[in-house]
């Protein structure tokens, strides 16, 4: 994967990898270009950099229309160059709404209680010209492109099936775990989604960030199995004493950057919420990286 060229990755998909490389993006945001002719479709057109932009624009062929640019979720470095990429090829902005779309109840009444996101960079500027609902499709050349609503990450997070390829945003990525951050993030949704995914048979998964992967199937239960032993750990971390994330976090994860803590943090953080509703575990106050958490059963 090289910034700035365009390569196709399956039958009628093109992509671009953005030059915004991080610790929390990987190698960047990948740009896809679905399809040929006169329906094409921008997934994802990234960061709001003009260099970037450009090479999306270059890579279309002459007789290449862009009918719509479609955002999985309202994170900067996915939703933050759609407004821009639309007035230079005149195409509507699709996605399931804004940053704060999609959220359960749950995790509504946190923000309402004034729990704030951890600063994962939710763009909240973004609206989109229109909504998306689960299971809407569109036409895409001779394939048709299905939005799958796949609340976890963000509450308004979509993946994209076009045919039998997965474009599966933050969801799920061949290099990492997706982060989970509450009120945004929301891990019972998260595995409920990635269950959803998990049902269908997928040929090959396109993610956001990170190289293609081949083994769709065997990715996802990975990422399944990942979750659910974190879960077992931070119920372990938890059985001696009560603990805040924070305590937890430093007890479970050994030798990750620190420019990674504070997100480690939260996906514990997004765990503890999850036991919380399923009664496992409990808190007295507004859940919190230094609330304490205590296992229902010490009680």
């Amino acid at each position: 994967m090289q910034a700035g060229v365009a390569e196709q990755v399956a039958q009628g998909i093109r992509r671009i990898l953005a030059p915004n490389p991080s610790a929390m993006t990987g190698p960047g945001t990948n740009t896809y270009i679905l399809g040929h002719g006169a329906g094409v479709i921008v997934v994802d057109p990234g960061p709001a950099e003009e260099q970037h932009l450009a090479t999306i624009l270059a890579a279309l062929d002459p007789t290449d229309t862009v009918t719509a640019i479609l955002v999985t979720h309202a994170h900067n470095d996915h939703s933050a160059a759609a407004p821009r990429l639309s007035a230079l090829t005149a195409a509507p902005v699709l996605a399931f709404g804004d940053a704060r779309s999609g959220r359960s109840p749950l995790m509504q009444r946190l923000a309402d209680s004034g729990f704030a996101g951890g600063g994962e960079g939710a763009d909240l500027s973004f609206r989109p010209d229109r909504q998306l609902t689960d299971g809407t499709v569109l036409p895409c050349g001779d394939t048709l492109l299905r939005v799958i609503h796949t609340p976890g990450h963000m509450g308004g997070h979509i993946c994209l099936g076009f045919g039998d390829v997965l474009l599966s945003g933050d969801h799920a990525m061949g290099w990492a775990s997706s982060l989970i951050s509450p009120p945004d993030g929301d891990m019972a949704a998260y595995m409920a989604s990635l269950d959803r995914l998990m049902s269908e048979r997928w040929s090959l998964m396109l993610p956001g960030h990170g190289p293609a992967v081949p083994e769709v199937a065997a990715r996802l239960q990975a990422l399944s199995d990942h979750r659910r032993a974190r879960e077992a750990e931070v119920l372990a971390a938890l059985r001696p004493a009560p603990a805040t994330p924070t305590d937890l976090t430093r007890r479970i994860y050994h030798d990750i950057p620190p420019g990674l803590h504070a997100a480690a943090i939260r996906n514990v953080l997004a765990h503890l919420i999850d036991l919380a509703a399923r009664n496992v575990v409990t808190c007295q106050d507004i859940p919190g990286p230094d609330t304490i958490f205590t296992r229902t059963d010490s009680l």
